[in-house]
């Protein structure tokens, strides 16, 4: 025989994982840093509408840290400027992030030496920048205690960095770059490429002359135009392929 449901029990269960949900986003929404809500952190700059999700990732340096307006830092990003806590690294910002970025959940700025991140650049989760890199010259010491190179690192305007990127010491990546989920970039990267691999090479270039090379092979999407309403939006969602295949039929022109 089925045995009966306790339902006190599960009632019990059921309010108690409302509660638990309830009190996480509350901690979210409090734990969260910004400009007006700075908590403990004196960052050099933070702009409006700026936001860190809590929970954090590992930050320090933060007087040399400088973020634009709206920018979007997800779930336990770190963010750091200098190789460890309460360094005096002079008058100058070492992390420059600039207006409408987006790092996302898990992601890495290690900035030991001067890191530019330009405005609306996009990254994926888990991506990684970096301005240092371990030596190894010395055969007979441990890498580890080595004295690290550091070279800056500078992030065009509008790229998109894919889910886990490696950006190491020294990369220079243009306007308007996708760097490919993985990849591992060093050197210069020139504007509008696409960089795949680890290391990372060019595998697709726009220019003014030639456009995509090699070209693209789907079309580009079509924006949805303006004076679109979000009920005729849900309409559209509603249609089958063969209604789909009907509208796409008709003369544009009437």
């Amino acid at each position: 025989m089925p045995q009966r449901k306790n339902t006190f029990s599960s009632w019990r269960q059921r309010l108690a994982q409302r509660a638990v949900h309830a009190g996480w986003a509350w901690v979210r929404r409090t734990g969260s840093v910004t400009a007006e809500h700075p908590g403990r952190f004196r960052f050099g700059a933070i702009g409006e509408h700026t936001r860190l999700a809590f929970p954090l990732g590992t930050i320090f340096g933060e007087p040399w840290i400088r973020l634009g307006s709206y920018c979007i830092i997800g779930e336990q990003v770190t963010l750091t400027a200098g190789l460890m806590p309460d360094l005096d690294l002079g008058p100058d910002p070492i992390l420059r992030i600039g207006d409408g970025v987006v790092l996302g959940r898990g992601s890495h700025v290690i900035a030991d030496t001067t890191v530019t991140i330009g405005s609306d650049c996009y990254f994926g989760p888990y991506v990684y920048v970096t301005s240092t890199n371990h030596s190894y010259d010395d055969p007979h010491q441990p890498i580890g205690k080595q004295w690290p190179r550091m070279e800056p690192v500078e992030i065009g305007p509008g790229c998109w960095i894919g889910t886990g990127a490696v950006i190491l010491p020294g990369a220079r990546i243009g306007r308007n770059v996708v760097v490919a989920a993985g990849a591992v970039v060093r050197g210069t990267v020139p504007d509008h490429a696409v960089v795949a691999g680890a290391p990372a090479k060019v595998v697709r270039r726009w220019t003014p002359d030639t456009g995509w090379q090699p070209p693209l092979r789907t079309p580009a999407p079509v924006p949805i135009p303006d004076d679109i309403t979000p009920g005729q939006l849900r309409a559209l969602a509603d249609l089958d392929e063969e209604a789909v295949a009907r509208l796409a039929a008709l003369d544009p022109d009437g």
